[in-house]
């Protein structure tokens, strides 16, 4: 059924044959929001709209819930990396400009973050047309048909912004008390007038002491300076270029650095700002990182820090079900390569462990850290030191994981695209990088975007399957009722459900895995074990 919705609370509805082809009249309906949710109860359509992004939240916040949607600019963008066109406008305007061969306009502005709305009244959103809609969804069927594996891609990727404009809505459990305490614990009751917190005025007296003379430890200028005067000149403020300094200055500096980082990005003014009534609402943008990771816009999500954690605390009477996959880009890897005795090995709970019998153990790394080294610095492209001793035995024991992303990086060197498993499709080479490369002074180069290619197989197939996972854990929740997914973070999980139901949403976070693994994979022997943790707070878990 495509949905498009009007200036105001009307739109208009048309249903669709599988094809993309109409299969109906169109019908204006006063209220979309009432025409969605008749429908939702009566079949349970799939949607086809512009954006979730857009209309979704409007949904939600009417208690309207959907099950399936085709969201035509997130497909649109996958196409577009398909063909090597990263970056291009993606809109349904845009993409219907382009079939008929006329200038093609640039996409909207984003939403606004409503955490940063004004006081005043937006404009309305410009009306869809429903016409373009149907036009640009049928051609993306057409698109997809010929591309093996794009039609479960776009469906989860689809799925993921139902998700995502779900976790915006329900929001994180959050005690705005806790957070408050810890704050004060660390940093000292909360300033004001801008001042610096107690802690950090204290942090950054004694800094100055030590260094004999006034230091702002905000100022990297200053710090250099103040190191250079002392007879320590030094190329950065790093952290790890200050651990090599024998200075009274440097642990001063090291815990003023931490705690500077938590009151900035998580202090008292975040609080303010992205917690309401119990819940921290963060912006997730599907696909907002080219290999499919998710990222935010606003909020920092996919940054809490550890300490934190313990301000994410359930609901009485509520647990918190916290789940994430053990090793998942090694195992993608494994079932990716089809190497036999590695995805024997990854068929065990500790695939590092399990890889440990092809490694000798040393003076300072055992066998399993030796087998963790040598599999990461194949995904990543390390290639220095001990590495690449055992790049070498990973490459004899399992010839064909190893030259999976051997490939994968000398594609990439020679300027190709690669691809996840399921047709996820990384930028092409910026003219910048061709022009470097076309002399001899290119090699850094080449390595570089050979190390970039190496990992996007991998870990664009791993976000491949984290989007199945979401999907067909989002569906079991429904079935369950009252759980909701409240916080995503690329191979991990929460959700916040009544205590009665714990065991019941463990057990569909373990079947969702198993779907995502089968439905990317088939009948590969490797396991994607899911580790599971039911707490009160989040920092109970790990």
């Amino acid at each position: 059924m495509a949905a498009a919705a009007g200036p105001g609370g009307e739109g208009e509805l048309r249903p669709l044959a599988e094809d993309g082809t109409p299969a109906g009249p169109v019908r204006a309906v006063p209220d979309l929001v009432a025409a969605i949710a008749d429908a939702e109860r009566d079949a349970g359509p799939r949607w086809v709209w512009a954006s979730t992004a857009r209309l979704y939240p409007r949904l939600l916040a009417a208690g309207v819930r959907v099950a399936r949607c085709h969201d035509l600019e997130l497909v649109e963008n996958l196409l577009l990396g398909h063909a090597g066109r990263h970056g291009e406008p993606r809109s349904v305007a845009a993409a219907r400009a382009r079939l008929h061969g006329a200038p093609v306009p640039p996409d909207p502005a984003p939403v606004r973050e409503p955490a940063q709305a004004s006081l005043f009244d937006s404009e309305p959103d410009a009306p869809d047309d429903l016409a373009a809609i149907v036009e640009v969804h049928a051609a993306q069927r057409r698109a997809m048909a010929e591309l093996d594996g794009f039609p479960l891609l776009a469906a989860a990727e689809s799925a993921g912004s139902l998700v995502a404009a779900e976790l915006g809505h329900d929001g994180l459990p959050w005690s705005a008390r806790e957070h408050d305490a810890l704050l004060t614990e660390l940093l000292g009751p909360r300033p004001s007038g801008g001042l610096r917190p107690r802690r950090l005025q204290d942090l950054a007296d004694r800094i100055a002491a030590a260094f004999g003379r006034r230091v702002n430890p905000d100022s990297p200028a200053q710090i250099l300076k103040a190191f250079a005067a002392a007879g320590l000149p030094v190329p950065s403020t790093r952290a790890h270029v200050l651990k090599g300094i024998d200075h009274p200055a440097v642990p001063l500096l090291l815990e003023y650095k931490e705690l500077a980082r938590l009151h900035t990005a998580h202090g008292w003014a975040w609080l303010d700002t992205w917690v309401k009534d119990g819940r921290f609402r963060a912006e997730y943008v599907v696909g907002g990182v080219v290999s499919g990771r998710w990222a935010t816009s606003g909020g920092g999500a996919l940054q809490i820090p550890r300490v934190l954690r313990r301000a994410v605390v359930a609901d009485p009477g509520w647990r918190l079900v916290v789940a994430d996959a053990a090793q998942l880009e090694p195992r993608v890897l494994a079932a990716l390569a089809g190497d036999r005795a590695f995805a024997d090995a990854a068929a065990h709970g500790d695939l590092y462990a399990a890889l440990a019998e092809a490694f000798t153990a040393g003076p300072e790394l055992s066998a399993r850290d030796k087998a963790k080294l040598a599999l990461l610095s194949a995904m990543y492209g390390g290639g220095t030191g001990e590495a690449v001793q055992l790049l070498a035995v990973l490459k004899q024991r399992f010839p064909d994981a190893f030259g999976y992303v051997e490939a994968a990086a000398r594609a990439g060197e020679r300027g190709a695209l690669v691809r996840s498993l399921l047709g996820r499709t990384c930028p092409p080479p910026s003219a910048g990088w061709r022009a470097l490369t076309s002399d001899d002074g290119g090699a850094s180069a080449l390595r570089g975007r050979g190390r970039f290619t190496r990992n996007f197989v991998v870990q664009a197939t791993a976000a491949d399957w984290a989007l199945a996972l979401l999907g067909a854990l989002r569906r079991r929740l429904t079935g369950l009722g009252p759980p909701r997914l409240v916080f995503f973070q690329h191979d991990e999980v929460i959700v916040h459900a009544p205590a009665e139901l714990a065991g019941d949403v463990a057990d569909a976070v373990r079947a969702a895995a198993d779907e995502a693994r089968r439905l990317l994979f088939g009948g590969t022997p490797v396991v994607f074990p899911m580790e599971i943790a039911v707490v009160d707070r989040y920092s109970e878990a790990k």
